[in-house]
């Protein structure tokens, strides 16, 4: 009967060398407060858009209905940095 050819003995991570471990970034400091101005702004210009609609006199351009896209355009440009939040 035929004998099998040996197997090559598989290295364990005891024989490898060690890898430098990478160390763990955080935010850049400025991700936050940009995160959550542009957020708010979002929701200011919202809301502001709505009382300017009710004649109160209050200094907005006339965007019409376009206000409501700015508005949303800078939330989700806020909740956008959101992915980048560790």
């Amino acid at each position: 009967m035929p004998e099998s050819k040996s197997r090559k003995k598989k290295s364990t991570p005891a024989d490898q060398p060690a890898a430098p471990k990478a160390k763990p970034q955080g935010n850049p400091r400025w991700l936050v407060p940009t995160m959550l101005t542009l957020m708010l702004l979002g929701l200011a210009w919202i809301v502001l858009y709505y009382l300017t609609a009710q004649g109160l006199g209050l200094p907005i351009p006339a965007l019409g209905a376009w206000n409501l896209a700015v508005g949303f355009v800078l939330i989700i440009a806020g909740f956008g940095l959101t992915t980048r939040w560790r």
